[in-house]
């Protein structure tokens, strides 16, 4: 995961269902083995079953600082931001901000889209070929530039977290590497890497742990 570590402030985004959360805590953890600090912000809005937030006591466990917006846990629709999160615009830690899934979750990152732009940032897609609303490359690329369109901030990189849950396969990973790649072709970014469960063994994939409530 070295290469995602480009910037200092990281988001991870991407369709409902992909593994985004469980790639944003995975990255986290990540971080603070090479001796850094992090934080997490938990901006999913779309899902509250599936979100970093269920996390936090391992998270402070390893040293992951979790800020938690307070629309947390409710029905807004509005994102209501703690002074908390605004640290991650001046503090010198890695914050990865798990967004919420479609372009309705990016609603959060609009509000201050001109704040990420001046501190610099990566933004990376997290595909799941097995996902019904993204199954085509085609799909996945009308989704990526909705959430670009409503953020109002661009893709860094594509990550391949495709999977079928605790019935993944060797193979299911495999065989979802042409059609990352051809997504990442026609939306002209590049494939940072391919995801898989750490017991697979999947030959050329980043191996991670599943850290949320259930696997996608």
């Amino acid at each position: 995961m070295k290469n995602l570590l480009e910037n200092r402030i990281i988001i991870i985004s991407g369709p409902y269902g992909t593994g985004k959360t469980n790639i944003a805590v995975n990255l986290a953890e990540y971080v603070v083995k090479t001796g850094k600090k992090a934080c997490i912000v938990d901006f999913d809005i779309v899902n509250p079953y599936f979100r970093s937030a269920d996390n936090i006591e391992e998270l402070k466990k390893i040293g992951v600082r979790p800020i938690i917006p307070e629309f947390a846990n409710t029905n807004v629709e509005l994102p209501i931001f703690p002074k908390e999160y605004y640290s991650i615009f001046s503090t010198d830690e890695y914050s990865i901000v798990d967004v919420g899934g479609d372009a309705y979750g990016a609603v959060a990152l609009a509000v201050d889209h001109d704040k990420y732009e001046d501190c610099s940032y990566s933004m990376y897609y997290v595909y799941n070929f097995y996902r019904p609303m993204t199954s085509t490359p085609k799909a996945a690329n009308l989704m990526l530039k909705q959430i670009e369109n409503t953020s109002h901030l661009r893709f860094s990189g594509i990550i391949n977290n495709s999977n079928l849950g605790t019935e993944t396969t060797v193979e299911d990973v495999k065989n979802s590497v042409p059609y990352a790649k051809e997504f990442a072709e026609l939306s002209g970014l590049p494939l940072m890497l391919t995801t898989a469960l750490g017991s697979l063994r999947v030959e050329g994939a980043y191996p991670i742990e599943n850290k949320t409530k259930k696997y996608f």
